[in-house]
Parts: C-alpha cells; sequence; structure tokens
C-alpha cells in the first residue's frame, strides 16, 4: 500500500498569528500522532538566517521527534554539510541515531543559498571539494575505529545504531547526480531527468544501481478544497515566494517562481488540495510503492485547521485504504 509522510520547515512569516512555539510544538505532536497511524517518514530541513524562521537546527528538532516516536523515519532533506565542522556533524547524526534507535536519515546537499555560507564562515567555492570528501569521512567517522583524516588523528564515538548508516545526497545538477551514485546509498533530485545522468554514472563506474525513490505526491485535504484554500493560500504562497527568492537570487533550481496571485498559484498545482476520496484514488495510482507527503503547517498554518485536515487524512483516507488492501490481499 502506499506510504504516508510529513514535512516541516517550520516557516513563520511576520503576518502569521500562531506563536513559533506553538509551531514547535505541534510539529512534535503531529509526528507522535503520525507515528502512530504507521506514517513510514517525517521529512525536516535546514536553512539559516530566514527572516520567517525556517528550521536552523534540524538536527535538534529530529531529537525531540525521536523522543516521541518508535517506527517513524526521520529523514532531514536537505543537511548542508559544507555548513558543519565534520567532526561535530558526524557526531551528532550518530547521537540522533541512538536517540531514534536507528531511524536517522540523513540527505546531504551542496546548498545554494549565499547567505547561509558567508553567516557561517564558508562559501560556496567550497561546495565541490567539501561533499566529495563528506561520505567517505561519515564512513570512517562511524566505523568506531580512529583513524587519520588531514594530518590529524579523529575517534567519533559512540557509534550510530545503523552499520552502516545510510547516507544520501541530493542535488538539481548532473554533477551531484554524479557525485550522488559514486559516493551516496540513494539520489533525492530536484529535478526527475537527473536520474539519467546518475544511472550512467553508476553503469560508466561498474556500480550496481541502487534503490529508486517511490513515486511520491504532495497534498492537503479537505472536505471543501475552495475553502480551504482560503485559509491556506497565503501561508502556501508565502512558502512559494520565499523559495522563488532564494532560487532567483542565486540562480538555483527554479521549481517555485515569484507571483502575487494566489489563482495563479493555485494553477500550478504545487500545493494541491484534495478531497479524501481524489487522495485515495491518488494513492492508489502511485501504486503500492507509492508514497504522498503531507506538510500540514506549511507557511506558518494554523496547527489547529492543520489538525483538522490530519485528522481527516486518517478517518476518511487511512482506514478506506486499508480496507481495500485488506480485500485485494
Amino acid at each position: 500500500m502506499t506510504t504516508f509522510g510529513l514535512r516541516y520547515a517550520l516557516r513563520r512569516p511576520a503576518w502569521a498569528k500562531t506563536p513559533r512555539q506553538d509551531l514547535y510544538r505541534a510539529c512534535v505532536e503531529q509526528c507522535a500522532w503520525g507515528d502512530k497511524q504507521g506514517f513510514a517518514t517525517v521529512m525536516i530541513s535546514e536553512h539559516h538566517g530566514s527572516p520567517d524562521g525556517y528550521m536552523p537546527s534540524p538536527l535538534v528538532v529530529g531529537g525531540a521527534i525521536a523522543a516521541v516516536t518508535e517506527h517513524m523515519r526521520i529523514r532531514i532533506s536537505s543537511l548542508i554539510p559544507t555548513l558543519h565542522n565534520p567532526v561535530r556533524f558526524a557526531e551528532d547524526l550518530a547521537t540522533l541515531d541512538i536517540l531514534s534507535n536507528g531511524r536517522a536519515e540523513p540527505v546531504l546537499s551542496g546548498g545554494y543559498v549565499g547567505t547561509e555560507f558567508d553567516m557561517l564562515g564558508t562559501s560556496l567555492s567550497n561546495r565541490k571539494a567539501h561533499m566529495d570528501m563528506i561520505v567517505p569521512f561519515l564512513h570512517k567517522a562511524w566505523s568506531g575505529e580512529p583513524f587519520e583524516w588531514e594530518g590529524k588523528t579523529i575517534h567519533v564515538t559512540p557509534r550510530p545504531v545503523q552499520r552502516p548508516m545510510p547516507v544520501w545526497m541530493g542535488g538539481a545538477s548532473k554533477a551531484a547526480a554524479r557525485r550522488a551514485a559514486k559516493y551516496a546509498d540513494l539520489f533525492q533530485p530536484s529535478k526527475a531527468e537527473l536520474m539519467t545522468t546518475y544511472y550512467e554514472e553508476q553503469d560508466r563506474l561498474g556500480i550496481a544501481r541502487k534503490p529508486v525513490l517511490p513515486r511520491s505526491t504532495m497534498a492537503w485535504v479537505a472536505e471543501d478544497p475552495d475553502e480551504f484554500w482560503e485559509q491556506f493560500g497565503p501561508h502556501a504562497l508565502h512558502e512559494n515566494n520565499e523559495y522563488g527568492q532564494w532560487y532567483e537570487d542565486w540562480d538555483a533550481w527554479n521549481g517555485y517562481v515569484k507571483t502575487e496571485s494566489l489563482d495563479t498559484l493555485r494553477e500550478t498545482g504545487l500545493y494541491p488540495i484534495l478531497t479524501p476520496d481524489e487522495l485515495i484514488e491518488k494513492a492508489l495510482s502511485l501504486g503500492p510503492d507509492g508514497f504522498v507527503m503531507l506538510h500540514p503547517l506549511c507557511g506558518g498554518f494554523s496547527p489547529e485547521l492543520a489538525w483538522k485536515s490530519l485528522k481527516l487524512v486518517a478517518e476518511k483516507v487511512l482506514l478506506p485504504l486499508k480496507e481495500i488492501e485488506e480485500a485485494s490481499a
């Protein structure tokens, strides 16, 4: 059956009514709820210095989620290793894996927002060298044994629970796809066509083709999508335009394009609001390996309204899907 996951960035525009601490609390509580519903994954992300407070410390948030869940994978997509000391990076990821009893899934990306690199004392020009070295470094760090690195003896303890811990890579370029083919356990591209480059590089290197991400969709659920959009639309517009500004400023992947029109944004399909029956149909169309991602607090959306949507998923989507699965078994 199609699996479900949750997504959080914890942005909060200045005009949002919900206090930031309530958004963080709701995130953790919703993850506990999703874990009980059988959700497979929660995805949290990293950015720094964003005016709307985009989550800068996903490893801390991941630890809070680990404390209230038992089964859900904690996927940090993406982590930007160039912004971190590699030893502390390895230690913090190992600690999250221990707290979660082996449920950490780091997805490493080179990053693209120049101001983040400036404020953390590094440079966009360092990305390639750092991304080329980080996975071999992590493998040595998590071995539990001392090793030599750049003239120093390094010993990272304690080890993660997962042995080996999977390391994913994300990216929006052919260079990122080729790097992932060489080093990563899984590639999470921002553009589907990059999978061709990924496979070609695996074949060139003589590496067996690695697992492919399941077919997926992002969705929000409401009995009346038009009414829901009236409340949700401004939050979606904020998120879209903030991403769009980053991509415009730093010449990165342009999946989000700024707009001032809620109607125009809705027509793009980036923020699909589905009825329960529509989501059931969509989930079935994805097949048994499909994946549905819910982003309930998108753009600082009200936790109260987000909970209403999530409970609708539990009652009118998950239960019918389970019945369909049992009937076809």
